[in-house]
């Protein structure tokens, strides 16, 4: 229950801000220097197939800029496999990718999609790169996951947020809670690494770190917003001392 819980931080809204007016500034990159000094532990960025954020030149500055892990959140296409197998991450998470999304909605279904991952995840992982799957909490997603041989599950906790916004839902929170406690015990029992992320804020983050199989969580939107206010390094530094109290 001790052990350190890390901290990926997801810089691609960094991108939507520079995108939004051209040119350069804010850059991802000072941003990845910025969470390695507030003590982040990796760096997270989802190249769309739209490159609304991140785009293809940001990958080699922003894993040049620190010496933290770079976690490559991708679609299954052949394109992004390719530019994961060029710049070798430590990590690709695949994810569900919709061109009409804001952001990701839900996780993947890799148990339905097992024919059109396997080649993936065997090709990544041949190559050296990390492997991870972004799933709902539910078993048999789990499952799909141990018979891929990723070694690695992100649990999707957006439903749990939204449980976590209306307090009058008490037992849909408590049951939320429960099924990502129940499928981080069932992934590190069969030897895979369970990690966490979406929607996660300072008010809803703790019970969430608080679950002892969990290794990681990936933060992103909330962080750069509330950035705004206080300057990165000040948002990753509390969520950082938030996810250590829960530990």
């Amino acid at each position: 229950m001790n052990e350190r819980l890390r901290l990926g931080v997801n810089i691609d809204h960094v991108a939507t801000i520079r995108n939004a007016r051209g040119g350069d500034h804010p850059d991802p990159a000072r941003a990845a220097e910025i969470v390695a000094q507030a003590g982040g532990d990796g760096i997270t960025v989802h190249l769309r197939e739209d490159r609304r954020h991140i785009r293809d030149h940001d990958l080699e500055r922003v894993q040049a800029a620190t010496g933290l892990p770079l976690n490559l959140e991708m679609a299954t296409t052949d394109e992004m496999v390719e530019i994961a197998l060029r710049h070798a991450p430590h990590a690709a998470c695949i994810v569900p990718e919709k061109r009409e999304e804001r952001t990701t909605e839900g996780g993947l279904d890799a148990a339905g999609l097992h024919n059109q991952l396997a080649p993936i995840v065997a090709r990544l992982s041949d190559a050296g790169v990390r492997v991870s799957l972004f799933i709902e909490p539910d078993p048999r997603q789990v499952e799909a996951a141990m018979k891929l041989g990723a070694p690695v599950v992100e649990l999707h906790t957006g439903e749990y947020a939204h449980a976590f916004d209306h307090p009058g839902q008490p037992e849909q929170l408590a049951y939320e809670l429960k099924r990502i406690t129940d499928m981080a015990a069932l992934a590190a029992k069969n030897g895979i690494e369970p990690h966490a992320g979406h929607g996660l804020t300072y008010d809803n983050v703790q019970p969430i770190a608080a679950i002892p199989q969990l290794a990681e969580l990936n933060i992103g939107h909330y962080l750069i917003g509330e950035a705004i206010f206080t300057g990165l390094e000040a948002s990753v530094r509390r969520m950082r001392t938030l996810m250590d109290e829960a530990r």
